[in-house]
């Protein structure tokens, strides 16, 4: 809508507004106002977006103001009427968005989906796909074509009104796909109302009418070159049944000419490529370009299309229309022979003649292959037969005209081959079953112009008008009912109505009847045809105009463009005319199916080969058409009037109908992917009416609201005053006040209709309040922002003036203490300088003085030992001298050796070095490596001794030189004495001197040598010190190099350990996936497998009615046994089923045998895949059965001695109850001889009636006694479970690590394995010392339980004594009471003992107290009846004793008294948990117990399980008697019930729920009471002894477990039915947070729903939901497990519905949705934490939907950005990312969208990610279930039976 001036001044300021302007290259660009426009400005000052100025001029005599651009939050709408400017650019430019940016094809525009070609393949159209559109409304979802599939579908159900789907575009625009995905979602969605598959039938027609149909052309390499209606039928139940199939328009021209760049039909070149197939010898075919019909394009092949693999899909789609082998090879003859008639070369023989060659090989293989003579054929081909009123005459064809004639024959060989196999594909979707409604998919042709038109673009394009008139009418029609339907003032809205051209075409002396006229015109031409259209249109008709340069063309104005044709061929091509001799010769031909072809009236013969009406649904028996009754007829009908009619029948269909528009676009005209060019599309959009469309709802209001959206997205414009309890009153007050030019807008009932442009101005409004609000918070932010800033920065300013100043103090203080510290240590200091020099003066004066008398000393000392020593220094010098040498030697040797030894030990630690690099070496080195460290430490030891001795001997040496040196000192002082005498002695001084001279040499040369020996020696004490830090280090090496060969082995024994951990790990991951993937499979197959079952039983069922149907006299039998009979059986029931089968086939075999023997078959496969898997299954199994029973093997030696020693403690007790018995019979004895001895006396027959009641009352007593007992040993048993069970979890450890020892085949491996077999049995040592202990300990404790029993037997015959004291009547209950004491304090201490081992005993005592308080009521009763009988007999005795006194009978004389009886009470019996019943009660068991009983009605207040419990009673004692069939009829039975129940309601929650727990506890008491070691561990001794006897059923329950599975399924089913309407409400579109998120604009497809609305579902719906789901199951006792499991798969649901929703709707990929998404999870976790089901798994099941809200609401510009969303949404997958990030919708203006560059980013980082490319969640997918064994702790023995059930006929026994 175009901007008005008067709104421009008078309330608006227009500077900065967008606009849009036209552009040659770019068709519109958006520029911006830079100055405000002003009421007759002559220009307006833009700014384009690429930043240059504009100035726009304006035609001041025109209102030719740019268009207004629509604000950002509103581009890439859904539907473009949402858009509050509605006009050219704003559609293009969001058609653009949607495409470019969000990789959207599909947009709304009003009541047209407009859908345009991507040119790539896109993953939107599988069955998961198809699955989420299904049952949704239109504008709930975003567009797509199933969407208005589903529409038509729906309405056509709703409204009981045909529905049509107009499809249409110009070529390559994606027509026929469209059409093809519409059907195929029609046949998915509906299914087959027969066995046939017709659905099938209908998508196999698609490949035929491709392959002959369709043919590449320059725009599109699979156009459709005809236009087609298909009506899909619909029976009463809208299953499809069959299809009807109308073509329009054959391009019969393109069979013999085509194109450059473009090919013939597909059909033709699939056969070329395929010629060098056997069966396509005879055809005589080569490559394409051999053959002028299929090589004129030179473009015989199309990328990446296999044509030999399409004609392979072609025959498989003719074999399945029921086109048999023999027709297909026929037509592909006709087919073979059209290229060869194209290729037969005709010469000019003269100038008015022409001939064939004689034996011309492609005319003689035409004839050969269509069955004509050669000479026929030639003759007709340049000739032709002419006749007048008088005569017949031949006359000879120029070579052209002949030519022409071949390519006529050929067009209609081939339009008549087009029509046969339309006619064939049509009877092969006829169906007997009445339709009763269809839904039309049309495939036309949309609006054509090109630079040539001719023929066939006018009948297009004539078509086109008809259509477009037909969409303007609806068009209007709907805008006239939704204005009357809201009860709003309208006026007549004028649009274009192209009438007029319409009658130009088809009208009396139109277009069409001028050319038809001159068709019949002897010398009529194109020419004089042309003359007759300007006379008479020229001047009259406006819309017919004639070209300035040419007389043999025209131009219509058509609705969408101008188009000007040329009137060559125009009358050729409507006469279509073909050589009448050439069509007989054809006639005459041998082959049959050119001659049906050709035949008139034609009764053709089955393509199946069958013989008509002789079996078979299938009839292709060919009606005769009435439009071909003569033949004379039919070639003066011209193919515009065909054409003409054809078309009429086709609107009046269409008029009958409900139409739904699709408009295919052509993005560009190069077949590029994503690539947009505007002019094209805006040609497109023109043409398909799209802006016609738009321009009518602009013309009128376009815009509308529900209250409630208007309300919850403008309430922020609102006050509080104004907000009022009728939203309808409050949005009108605000709207008076915002709009007040009350023309721009209309009250309705429900909705509010804007005009256009008034939503962008309430946008602008609500976006300025919105940021007024955030400047207004921002300023407040900021300020809060600055202040603490400004607090923070003030506070950090104190606190380092705080640290300054106290630095400067602190350095004040400091230099304080330095000057006084500085003025003390001078101080010191120099009073320290003067005391050392004093001191150093006066140690130099002590020095010099020690000096001068040392230097004296020592000089008279020399003097006196020159003078006195020399022979005695002599003496021991030379001595000493010997010694030293002898030594020398001594020491020499030594050391020489050392050095040899030192050599070989070198080598052979070289030796020893290249041995101890392998591990084997290590371990002998470090054997002995120690013990040579010792022998070296030692040696090392040993040196050091001597070196310490040669010391000591030095020291010794010293010491003497010493001693000598004193006794020198005491010689000179003796020599002093003597010096007088020398003196004396002068003559003997010389001689004394020489003497001294010697003694000097001497001790010179002593000195010598032992400055020598000193050298020697500390030499050799180096060279030692020396050797001992080689070795040290050597030492040190060999240290380092053992630590690291350890820690080289612990780290490879990790290594090792850890590898084979996590390979364990990976071995029972894949273990474990392994096995969810076959119980998956196994389930599905259980699922398919019922599927069919129930199949079969509905064909049973139809074949039974159909049986009385037909024999109305015919009694039926009772089928109630037959009924119950399974499949699961043993062999005799197998050959019952099969003589069954065999009975129903001859039953069925006249309705369809082939598809009951398929069904065998498959069924037969089924069963043998499951047998399989179930073996599979069982030995995946066995191995944790082999692992318990070598536990329970473990178990059983353990539990021998525990069993001796019980059986010792029986003993005991058994010979104490002799003891008692004794002592009771001698008391009884007592008793009876005292009364012996008053027998005579009144009233002996009172105390025989009370010794009886003593002898029942004891009798009663010992029983009681007796199951005391039981329940003690009970316990025991109990208890010693509990601690074998601790034992055994104890010794599995060591089990595990022998099984990982076998594994190891390295020595580092067997090593660490001995260390860890070492530690193994340390550990069964102590484990062997625990047991023991616990053994000796559990003897003491049953040596004091039977001192215990020996004191209790003490106290009982106390009891008894002391009740036999007691009246009679208070015996009995004394004695109860004292035994119910007693087990209660014997409870109470168990309690004390052990709480969890006495859970199962208390239950048991406690029922035990219940029955024995029950017989103590009936005792009481007895004992009140006693009273009443003891007082007649005290009366009795009274009376007798008179008699007697009277009578004074004798003592001796006996008199016989009669004996009146007396109630004494039996003693019951113990009941052994089993239920009899008689054979002909098990009909009404089954139906009482299961056919009839109501979980909500009897069944609430049993026991859970109870059904299942008394089945299983049942099944004991039909086992107990050993009796099979019984067994069997009741398993048989009680299956098929179940079934049929499940059948009858298994749509009912709580039914199915009950069924499932009563199922999964039957099964569980199949497993309990097997006898199967593995299923008796927590059975009491008591529940052992009920274990079945005679039978195994351990196949009945893998038949009941796969039941059970049934069952579980079916409840999933149940469950999500309910679930599924309430999950996209709940999860999606209600606003948990109120006031979040706001309602965007919504365009036309929102507001007409196609389902009126039922209630809006909360998130408090789905929690209330699910806690009734679990509350039901815990109320039927499902076990936990099981209640896991069904809770997670819930989740799921929940998760992959949610998520699929989103996917699929972009208005739910915004911020504000995330967080309320967010919320909506954690309610579903906390409701998980409540119900104590955190740990189920369900949790997981959310993370996709939790990742994408997190997507949602996550930054997204930035590389950044892109790898954390990269690692944060590792549950999603790339397309289910890229998705998100594509739809992602600011709902804001302040939201930013997501950039292109930004989701390839994204692409580019999860390039490398291996997963499925599959966009949707599968929701059917269901987790295998398992049914872990869960025994019961009920004994059967206290079950009772309701008299509710109605089951008096069972007995218990």
């Amino acid at each position: 809508m175009r901007l008005h001036p008067r709104l421009c001044c008078a309330c608006l300021n227009l500077l900065h507004a967008r606009v849009w302007i036209p552009d040659t290259e770019e068709v519109w660009k958006s520029a911006e106002l830079t100055k405000d426009y002003k009421q007759g400005d002559a220009s307006l000052q833009l700014l384009l977006e690429d930043g240059a100025n504009l100035g726009y001029k304006l035609d001041p005599k025109m209102t030719n103001l740019p268009y207004l651009r629509n604000p950002d939050i509103l581009v890439g709408e859904n539907d473009l009427t949402a858009l509050s400017y509605l006009h050219e650019p704003a559609v293009l430019h969001n058609l653009k968005v949607r495409f470019i940016d969000s990789k959207l094809i599909y947009t709304y525009c009003g009541i047209v989906l407009v859908a345009i070609n991507p040119y790539e393949t896109l993953p939107i159209y599988g069955t998961d796909i198809i699955n989420a559109y299904s049952g949704q409304n239109m504008g709930d979802m975003d567009p797509h074509i199933f969407a208005v599939a589903e529409e038509a579908y729906k309405q056509m159900a709703r409204d009981e009104r045909n529905q049509s789907i107009i499809v249409s575009g110009e070529s390559g625009a994606g027509k026929t796909v469209s059409a093809k995905y519409a059907m195929r979602y029609f046949a998915t969605v509906s299914g087959s109302a027969s066995e046939a598959n017709v659905e099938e039938k209908v998508l196999a027609s698609n490949p035929i009418m491709e392959a002959i149909g369709n043919a590449k052309t320059t725009r599109n390499d699979n156009s459709s070159r005809f236009g087609k209606y298909i009506e899909i039928g619909f029976d009463s139940r809208y299953r499809i049944i069959g299809a009807n199939m109308r073509t329009y328009l054959l391009e019969k021209s393109r069979v013999v000419f085509q194109a450059d760049e473009e090919r013939n039909y597909h059909i033709f070149y699939q056969l070329c490529a395929s010629s060098h197939l056997p069966e396509f010898k005879t055809l005589r075919l080569s490559s394409a370009n051999d053959f002028l019909y299929t090589r004129q394009g030179r473009s015989p092949v199309i990328d990446g299309v296999d044509d030999t693999k399409e004609l392979c899909t072609t025959r498989n789609a003719f074999t399945l229309l029921g086109i048999n082998e023999s027709y297909q090879m026929g037509l592909f003859q006709v087919l073979a022979a059209i290229l060869h008639l194209g290729n037969v070369e005709i010469k000019d023989k003269d100038a008015d003649s022409s001939l064939i060659a004689p034996n011309n090989r492609h005319l003689t293989a035409f004839c050969e292959l269509v069955g004509v003579t050669y000479q026929d054929m030639a003759q007709w081909l340049c000739h032709r037969k002419l006749k007048t009123a008088t005569e017949t005459y031949i006359k000879p064809l120029p070579r052209l005209q002949a030519t022409n004639a071949r390519d006529a024959l050929s067009k209609h060989i081939y339009a008549k081959l087009f029509n046969w196999i339309v006619e064939h594909v049509n009877k092969a979707l006829i169906t007997n079953i009445k339709q009763h409604s269809f839904i039309g998919v049309l495939d036309i042709y949309g609006f054509e112009t090109f630079e040539i038109n001719s023929f066939e673009q006018f009948c297009i394009n004539y078509a086109n008008e008809k259509l477009q008139q037909q969409f303007n009418m609806h068009v209007f029609k709907l805008e006239q009912e939704e204005y009357m339907k809201e009860q709003i003032p309208w006026t007549l809205i004028d649009f274009y109505d192209n009438q007029p051209c319409i009658n130009l075409i088809e009208a009396k002396m139109g277009i069409l009847d001028l050319l038809d006229e001159e068709c019949k015109m002897p010398k009529g031409s194109d020419d004089s045809w042309a003359q007759k259209l300007y006379n008479t249109h020229l001047k009259t008709c406006s819309l017919f105009q004639k070209p300035r340069m040419s007389n043999r063309a025209f131009i219509i104005q058509h609705f969408a463009d101008k188009v000007e044709y040329q009137c060559e061929g125009f009358l050729e091509k409507n006469k279509d005319t073909v050589n009448e001799e050439q069509i007989n010769v054809l006639k005459a031909s041998k082959f049959d199916l050119l001659v049906e072809l050709f035949q008139d009236e034609l009764k053709a013969t089955s393509p199946t080969g069958q013989v008509p009406g002789t079996g078979g649904r299938t009839r292709l028996s060919i009606k005769p058409d009435k439009s071909r009754e003569a033949s004379s007829k039919e070639h003066k009908k011209t193919v515009g009037c065909q054409f003409r009619n054809s078309l009429q029948m086709l609107m009046e269909t269409l008029n009958a109908t409900t139409p739904h528009y699709v408009r295919c676009i052509k993005p560009n005209d190069f077949k590029l992917a994503f690539s947009f060019d505007p002019k094209r599309a805006v040609q497109q959009l023109r043409a398909c009416g799209v802006l016609e469309t738009i321009r009518i709802s602009a013309a009128g209001f376009p815009s509308r609201w529900t209250y409630q959206e208007f309300f919850s997205r403008y309430r922020v414009l609102m006050k509080q005053k104004d907000v009022l309890p009728d939203k309808k009153l409050t949005c009108k007050n605000v709207l008076e006040k915002l709009v007040q030019d009350q023309d721009k807008y209309q009250f309705g009932k429900t909705k509010i209709f804007f005009r256009a442009g008034q939503v962008a101005y309430l946008e602008k409004l609500r976006a300025d309040k919105l940021r007024a609000a955030c400047i207004r918070i921002q300023k407040t932010i900021r300020c809060w922002l600055a202040r603490k800033k400004y607090l923070r920065m003030r506070r950090a300013a104190i606190t380092i003036q705080r640290f300054t100043r106290g630095y400067q103090a602190r350095c004040l203080a400091k230099f304080l203490r330095r000057t006084q510290a500085a003025t003390i240590i001078q101080k010191y200091q120099r009073m320290y300088v003067e005391r050392k020099r004093y001191r150093q003066k006066q140690a130099a004066a002590l020095a010099m003085q020690t000096i001068l008398r040392a230097y004296l000393a020592r000089q008279k000392y020399t003097a006196l030992l020159r003078e006195h020593k020399a022979v005695i220094v002599q003496k021991h010098v030379r001595g000493w001298l010997a010694r030293c040498w002898y030594k020398r030697c001594l020491y020499s040797i030594v050391y020489l050796q050392c050095c040899i030894r030192r050599m070989r030990a070198r080598r052979e630690l070289k030796k020893l070095k290249i041995e101890a690099r392998s591990v084997e070496h290590f371990k002998k080195l470090n054997k002995g490596m120690e013990n040579k460290i010792m022998q070296l430490q030692r040696k090392i030891d040993e040196q050091n001794k001597e070196n310490r001795s040669v010391n000591e001997r030095l020291a010794g040496l010293e010491s003497s030189y010493t001693a000598e040196s004193e006794r020198m000192r005491g010689e000179l002082n003796r020599l002093r004495g003597v010096e007088e005498e020398a003196k004396n002695k002068a003559n003997q001084v010389t001689s004394l001197l020489e003497e001294l001279e010697k003694v000097k040499k001497e001790l010179k040369a002593t000195q010598q040598e032992k400055k020598t020996i000193e050298d020697w020696a500390q030499t050799y004490r180096n060279e030692m010190e020396k050797m001992v830090s080689e070795l040290k280090d050597q030492n040190g090496l060999l240290k380092k190099e053992k630590d690291d060969l350890n820690r080289l082995i612990q780290e490879q024994s990790q290594q090792m350990t850890e590898k084979m951990a996590r390979a364990i790990a990976e071995e029972t991951q894949q273990l474990v996936t392994d096995l969810n993937e076959e119980r998956s499979r196994y389930q599905n197959l259980l699922t398919e497998h019922l599927r069919l079952e129930e199949k079969y039983d509905d064909l049973k069922e139809d074949i039974a009615l159909s049986l009385n149907v037909s024999k109305p006299g015919h009694r039926r039998t009772d089928s109630t046994h037959s009924s119950n009979e399974s499949e699961y059986t043993y062999n005799s029931e197998y050959t019952e089923l099969e003589e069954g089968s065999r009975a129903s086939e001859d039953v069925t075999r006249g309705i369809d045998t082939s598809l009951t023997l398929k069904l065998q078959k498959r069924l037969t496969e089924l069963e043998q895949e499951k047998q399989s898997l179930r073996n599979e299954l069982e030995n995946k199994e066995e191995q944790y059965q082999r692992a318990r029973a070598r536990d329970d093997a473990e178990f059983k030696k353990a539990r021998g001695a525990e069993l001796e020693y019980e059986s010792l403690k029986r003993q005991e007790l058994e010979s104490e109850n002799k003891k008692l018995k004794h002592n009771l019979a001698e008391l009884r004895q007592s008793l009876l001889g005292n009364a012996a001895t008053g027998a005579g006396a009144p009233g002996s027959p009172a105390y025989n009636v009370l010794l009886d009641q003593l002898n029942a009352s004891c009798e009663e007593l010992e029983v009681r006694k007796e199951e005391v007992l039981i329940l003690r040993s009970q316990l025991v048993s109990q208890k010693e479970a509990m601690t074998h069970k601790d034992e055994k979890e104890t010794m599995t450890e060591p089990s595990v690590f022998v099984e990982d020892v076998s594994k190891l085949k390295d020595a580092d491996e067997i090593k660490q394995a001995y260390v860890g077999l070492k530690d193994t049995n340390r550990l069964l040592e102590h484990q062997l010392q625990t047991q023991r202990r616990t053994y000796d300990s559990e003897v003491e404790s049953l040596r004091g339980e039977l001192q215990n029993v020996k004191e209790e037997n003490n106290r009982q015959q106390q009891l008894l004594a002391q009740n036999l004291q007691l009246p009679p009547e208070a015996r009995i209950e004394a004695s109860l009471q004292h035994e119910i004491t007693r087990l209660t304090n014997e409870n109470l201490e168990l309690m004390a003992d052990d709480p969890t081992a006495s859970r199962e005993a208390r239950v048991i005592i406690l029922r035990r107290m219940v029955d024995l308080m029950e017989q103590l009521e009936k005792q009481d009763r007895t004992i009140r009846k006693l009273k009443k009988q003891l007082k007649v007999y005290s009366k009795r005795i009274g009376e007798m004793g008179a008699v007697q006194a009277e009578g004074q009978t004798s003592p001796g004389q006996m008199v016989d008294e009669p004996i009146h009886p007396v109630n004494i009470p039996r003693r019951e019996k113990d009941f052994q948990g089993m239920l009899e019943y008689k054979k002909e009660d098990e009909l009404k068991l089954v139906k009482n117990l299961i056919l009839e009983l109501k979980p909500r009605g009897v069944a609430v207040n049993l026991i859970p399980g109870l059904p299942a419990y008394i089945l299983f009673m049942c099944l004991r004692h039909a086992d107990y008697v050993n009796d099979d069939q019984k067994v069997r009829t009741l398993l048989t039975s009680t299956i098929n019930s179940i079934k049929k129940i499940l059948k009858k309601r298994g749509d009912d929650f709580e039914t199915v729920s009950f069924w499932l727990s009563n199922t999964c506890r039957f099964l569980h008491c199949l497993k309990q009471y097997s006898g199967d070691e593995a299923f008796m561990k927590h059975n009491t001794q008591r529940q052992n002894e009920h274990c079945l006897s005679n039978f195994d059923l351990a196949e009945y329950r893998q038949v009941i477990s796969d039941l059970a599975i049934q069952i579980y399924q079916q409840l999933i089913k149940c469950m999500e039915n309910i679930l599924q309407p309430m999950i996209v409400s709940g999860m999606l579109e209600h606003e948990t947070i109120q006031g979040v998120s706001g309602v965007k604009p919504t365009g036309l497809r929102k507001r007409t729903s196609s389902i009126a609305d039922e209630g809006t579902y909360t998130l408090d719906s789905i929690l209330r939901q699910l806690s009734a789901f679990h509350s039901t199951m815990c109320q039927h006792g499902t076990d936990p497990e099981l209640i896991k499991q069904v809770v997670k798969q819930q989740f799921y649901i929940i998760g992959a519905v949610t998520l699929n929703n989103l996917l699929l709707r972009k208005d739910m990929c915004s911020w504000s949705k995330g967080m309320q998404i967010r919320y909506n999870v954690s309610q579903l976790e906390e409701w998980l934490r409540d119900k104590g089901l955190m740990m189920c798994g369900a949790k997981e099941t959310l993370e996709p939907l939790i990742q994408a809200a997190q997507l949602l609401q996550v930054k997204k510009k930035t590389d950044e950005d892109a790898e954390a969303i990269c690692s944060m949404c590792h549950a999603l997958t790339t397309a289910q990312i890229v998705k998100v990030l594509n739809l992602y919708t600011p709902v804001n203006e302040f939201e930013e969208r997501v950039s292109v560059a930004f989701i390839r980013t994204i692409q580019t980082r999860l390039r490398d990610r291996c997963e499925s490319p599959q966009l949707l969640m599968d929701t059917k997918m269901i987790y295998p279930v398992t049914f872990p064994f869960n025994p019961s702790s009920l004994a059967l023995e206290t079950i009772q039976i309701p008299s509710s059930l109605n089951l008096m006929f069972l007995t218990r026994v």
